[in-house]
Formats: structure tokens, C-alpha cells, sequence
């Protein structure tokens, strides 16, 4: 258009004086600033993408780099399509077998990235894992721990032979060292990894005994504060079944259970308990006739019982739990040598 004519038209009204532009300026500002944003957000989104990438890239390799790849018909030969022959124990959250690898990395791992620092004396140690498919077609996972060649606690303390020899059976010395490792990686869990990692299931199949009879505990569990029945009937702590959220002091309830179970040989479902009897009374009747044995079972029963109380706030806490079965073993190793 080249010209514009408007004498025909009965048009009136005030030119404006600036405001128009300063009108269209604000508004043009405006419009570029959300622009802008909008191009400055969009960046943010890609970056933060690509480094998402980057990080889950790096998640992986660090898993390859750090994992031996095995796959699921490796573990089902190992175990012989995991024959109960093989099975160690098992419990809420899964079985333990024991499994023959051939070339299997001696080198040790951290469980997984969420717990590349737990490490401890106390704590069976990882070998690999293995995230597959099964012959069904279901998802399968597991963790291949380093094999414990004394077994689980629970064969030491119910073991299948009724006849009890030197082979078969704990020393009171032997279950004192043991209740000060099992403790001790509990102190561990709950006080010095962060964040605080809860068992969830303590009870004699998942603690394992070394060559020297040492224990070394399974940490399959998860550490967060997810509801829900955690654990094994007899061992689990009461607020669990009435949906609390998992906590430490629910470890310390089932340490309870283990510990007077350690040192009775009575599991918690024992069928001679009822109403009338229970683990806890019979600890306090099956004491040994010797001076230093009683004063020490004494003690450890009490300890048992400071940890097995129904209300969580009663409980006592881990490390001083820890600390008082040092003293304790101490106390016994000093007076009957």
C-alpha cells in the first residue's frame, strides 16, 4: 500500500502524546522477558536432561565396571535349578543358597550404589549380582555373597543330630563373641552410615559364621521408612503389625529375641511355649550351675530383655547395647580363665 486517504471519513479524536509507545514498549518488554524465560527454562530442561543422561550413563558403566556380569542360568546351574540341598536359610525378603562359580571375581563390592559404603568386619561382603529373566519369564535378581563355611547361627544353635558334641554346639565363649559381632554391625547400621540402614528380619539364618567362628551378618533390607509387616514371625517387632514404619529400635526388639535364643538354644515359636511360658521366663530358669556362667547369663538375659520391650521408646539404644556386651564378654573371659 502506497497511500492512504482518509478525507472521507468522520473520524475525531485526540492524537496521542506518547503514551502509545511507552504502551507498546512496557508490552514488547513484557513479551521478550516471558520469551526469554520460557527460552532460559527450556535450556535448563535439556541440560538437566542431558545430565540425567550423563549420570544414569555413568550409574551403569560404574555397575558394569564394578559388578561381574552373571546371568540366571549361571546361578540355577550352580544351584542345581536351587535345590533346597543348597538352600542356606531364607526369610521375608528372599532365600539364601550357596552356589559353585566358576572364575568368580575374589574381589569385594559394596552391595549396591545406595550402599557403596557400607563396610564392616561384621558384614558378609558381596561377590556379584545378577538382574535377569527366568525360565517362567519373571523378573528375577539376586546377590552372591561370599560362601561363610561354618554356616548359618541357626544350625549351630538347632542343629539337626540330637546328640550335642564340641562339633555341633557353641561355647558360651564362642556365643558371647558372637552376640558382641552381631552388635556391633548393628551399631554399624543404625549410627554410622548414612542414612541409617535398618535390618528389618534379625534372627539366626541370617547371621553367618566365618572359619574363626566369627559372625558375619546378611544386609539385604531396605533403609527407609516404608509401612508395612517387616521381619519373621517371633522376631518381628509388635508395631510393625499394627503398620508403623520400619525403625532402629525394631532391629533392637528382634536382637532381643536373638539374643536370649543365643543363649537358651530356644527358638521364640518354640512349641513348648504358650501363654503361661514363654522365652522370656524360661531364660530366667535355664541357668548353668556355675558362679561366673550364671552372673554372665544374668547379665546377657537382662541386656536381652532391655531390648525386648513392647514399647519402642523403652528399648535401648544399639550402641549402649554394644557397649554393654563388650563389657560383659570382657567381664566373663577375665574371671573364668
Amino acid at each position: 500500500m502506497s497511500k492512504l486517504d482518509l478525507s472521507f471519513n468522520d473520524l475525531q479524536s485526540e492524537v496521542p502524546k506518547g503514551n502509545l509507545s511507552k504502551t507498546l514498549v512496557i508490552t514488547l518488554t513484557s513479551i521478550n522477558a516471558v520469551v526469554f524465560s520460557v527460552s532460559v527454562l527450556d535450556v535448563i530442561v535439556l541440560i538437566r536432561k542431558k545430565l540425567r543422561k550423563r549420570h544414569e550413563s555413568q550409574l551403569i558403566s560404574t555397575t558394569e565396571e564394578l559388578y561381574e556380569r552373571v546371568s540366571y542360568h549361571a546361578l540355577s546351574n550352580g544351584t542345581n535349578g536351587f535345590s533346597e540341598d543348597n538352600l542356606l536359610g531364607q526369610g521375608s525378603y528372599g532365600m539364601v543358597f550357596n552356589t559353585q562359580q566358576s572364575g568368580t571375581s575374589r574381589s569385594f563390592v559394596t552391595e549396591c550404589e545406595a550402599l557403596r559404603r557400607v563396610r564392616h568386619r561384621c558384614l558378609v561382603k558381596i561377590i556379584t549380582c545378577c538382574s535377569s529373566i527366568n525360565h517362567q519369564g519373571q523378573e528375577f535378581k539376586a546377590l552372591v555373597f561370599k560362601l561363610m563355611p561354618n554356616g548359618s547361627l541357626n544350625g549351630w544353635l538347632h542343629p539337626e543330630s540330637d546328640t550335642l558334641t564340641q562339633t555341633n554346639t557353641l561355647s558360651l565363649e564362642q556365643r558371647l563373641h558372637i552376640a558382641v559381632d552381631i552388635m556391633d554391625a548393628l551399631d554399624y547400621l543404625h549410627n554410622h552410615c548414612q542414612p541409617s540402614i535398618i535390618h528389618c528380619d534379625l534372627k539366626p539364618s541370617n547371621i553367618f559364621l566365618a572359619e574363626d567362628m566369627k559372625s558375619a551378618n546378611k544386609t539385604l533390607q531396605n533403609w527407609n521408612s516404608a509401612t508395612g509387616i517387616r521381619g519373621t514371625i517371633g522376631y518381628v517387632a509388635p508395631e510393625y503389625g499394627e503398620g508403623s514404619s520400619v525403625s532402629t529400635q525394631g532391629d533392637v526388639y528382634s536382637l532381643g529375641i536373638l539374643l536370649l535364643e543365643m543363649f537358651t538354644g530356644r527358638s521364640p515359636t518354640d512349641e513348648i511355649f504358650n501363654d503361661s511360658l514363654h522365652l522370656h521366663k524360661f531364660s530366667e530358669n535355664a541357668l548353668p550351675e556355675r558362679i561366673w556362667d550364671i552372673n554372665c547369663l544374668l547379665s546377657v538375659v537382662s541386656l536381652g530383655i532391655s531390648c525386648w520391650k513392647k514399647q519402642p521408646r523403652e528399648r535401648i539404644p544399639i550402641q549402649d547395647a554394644a557397649i554393654e556386651m563388650h563389657s560383659i564378654r570382657d567381664s566373663y573371659l577375665k574371671f573364668a580363665r
